[in-house]
């Protein structure tokens, strides 16, 4: 069954499309965290991250999807829990055109290095802990 988004106040989507940085954590083959900061945007109620394919972070998702993610201000925190899927391919155009937007032209799309596979993490929310409150 498809899961309907979950939606943040508005102020928090101000902040979603105003912050740069979001620290995303996954979960290791034995469970531990591997947190990292990544651009991100946020459209329609699903986060997007891009990444390149040999990351650490998509190895992580594609073993187990489970994700955490914050904004870097611990003065008013929002979290966010959800499951990543990996796109590998097809990237919507709406979300290439939201990072080019959002990151100064930035092609998420584009590989890192020669040879290298460039992939879209997409991120529904599952459940928003915002300034303590868990919804």
């Amino acid at each position: 069954m498809a899961q309907t988004p979950s939606v943040p106040p508005t102020d928090v989507e101000v902040r979603l499309a105003r912050e740069l940085n979001v620290w995303l954590c996954t979960l290791r083959r034995d469970g531990s965290p591997h947190l990292t900061p990544v651009w991100f945007v946020y459209l329609a109620g699903i986060w997007w991250i891009g990444c390149d394919g040999r990351s650490v972070k998509v190895r992580n998702v594609v073993a187990d999807p489970r994700v955490s993610l914050a904004l870097e201000g611990g003065d008013a925190p929002v979290v966010a829990e959800g499951s990543a899927r990996v796109h590998r391919s097809g990237f919507p155009s709406t979300v290439v055109e939201a990072f080019a937007s959002k990151y100064g032209g930035w092609d998420v799309s584009a590989p890192v290095d020669p040879g290298s596979e460039r992939v879209l993490l997409e991120i529904p929310v599952r459940r928003w802990l915002i300034a303590g409150t868990a919804q």
